[in-house]
């Protein structure tokens, strides 16, 4: 839970040199992930002493750091992903922003960090669309403003300890779709030679170490045509786990689907949550348990595993072709996008962009 903490008041600092509108008009027409920002950012300072405090959205601009600033030394840093949709009418939403909120809240209590209150995290995504709505793009080839909410250890220090002082920023950047080909099957590298988490470390946590772990074996899988990379249990090298950066699903010939369990050495994903309540709805079984590697590969070649897809904020749901390593290739080049993946891919992104109806109410206003 996040600790007790009276009512913050809000100031806003207005950049004086905002993108000129038709920059930013030329920027939403062909969005590049993560490549551009919004005119400003949102910052919050916590100090053991005084809880959270000083609330104010900032033109974007360098953080001014010490060198001796805790985060740079001892990797006290969690971040969030979220998005803000334009509907039809103009409006503006995010997509279930209190599981990120109580997400974060998670990740802090594992990297010894303060818990931004819940109230806080909702509040900042509104304090950013209130002077930055503009930059949500309008709702069509997803197009959306990807939303980096993200705490760091700053006080300046050297010594192995808890930071007592941390800042929570708020940075947004309009995108288009994660991977730029469409709705087609992607190739995924399988991690031989390195684990992304071990038990009872910090997979459960969104922190960087993660995935600054998992960049080596990235790198390896570009080099072999794949577009992410998935890792197996760093105790046996037996069972799936996830992503670089996103969770897994099989979808069986008998109609049930599976999906590696949590057991602390992975991220509780929010689209993970969503699309197992998504497929229960439709009265599909859902194993959340282990899936080994070998269970895969059998499964795929002798057509018990119809469908294998990935799922994210980021990237919504994917479609996955190939699975791949040094020693083998499990699936086709050829495969299609399957029947359930796609159905859930529109499913799940018409609640999002406002034209399928939020039975579940994860839909939350903005502006």
């Amino acid at each position: 839970m996040s600790e007790q903490q009276t009512p913050i008041v809000w100031e806003r600092h207005l950049s004086a040199n905002p993108t000129p509108d038709a920059e930013r008009e030329r920027i939403l027409e062909n969005p590049a992930f993560g490549a551009n920002f919004t005119d400003h950012q949102i910052v919050v300072v916590w100090e053991k002493d005084k809880g959270w405090h000083s609330a104010s959205v900032e033109p974007y601009g360098p953080i001014l750091m010490d060198p001796s600033a805790a985060v740079l030394h001892y990797g006290q840093e969690i971040f969030e992903g979220i998005k803000a949709y334009r509907h039809q009418d103009g409006s503006i939403w995010t997509f279930r922003p209190t599981a990120n909120a109580a997400r974060l809240q998670k990740s802090a209590h594992r990297m010894a960090l303060p818990e931004l209150p819940t109230e806080i995290f909702v509040d900042s995504l509104r304090e950013l669309i209130a002077v930055d709505g503009a930059w949500v793009p309008e709702p069509v080839n997803e197009k959306t403003l990807y939303i980096r909410p993200f705490e760091i250890a700053a006080e300046n220090f050297l010594g192995v300890r808890a930071a007592q002082r941390a800042e929570y920023r708020v940075i947004a950047s309009p995108v288009g779709p994660y991977f730029t080909g469409g709705i087609k099957p992607v190739s995924i590298w399988i991690a031989l030679e390195s684990a992304r988490a071990g038990r009872h470390g910090t997979g459960e946590a969104k922190t960087g170490g993660n995935y600054a772990a998992s960049l080596l074996a990235q790198m390896e899988g570009y080099d072999n045509g794949c577009s992410q990379v998935m890792f197996l249990d760093a105790e046996s090298a037996t069972y799936i786990e996830e992503l670089g950066g996103m969770n897994l699903f099989f979808v069986f010939k008998d109609g049930h689907v599976a999906t590696p369990s949590l057991d602390g050495t992975i991220l509780r994903g929010i689209t993970r949550d969503s699309v197992i309540t998504l497929i229960k709805d439709r009265g599909i079984e859902v194993q959340e348990r282990k899936v080994t590697l070998d269970e895969v590969r059998a499964g795929v070649n002798s057509g018990e595993i119809v469908e294998i897809f990935a799922c994210g904020t980021a990237a919504v749901i994917t479609p996955i072709g190939q699975l791949k390593s040094r020693e083998e290739t499990i699936g086709s080049a050829d495969a299609e996008p399957g029947e359930l993946t796609v159905s859930l891919r529109r499913e799940l992104t018409g609640i999002q962009y406002g034209t399928v109806e939020d039975r579940h109410n994860w839909m939350v206003k903005l502006s």
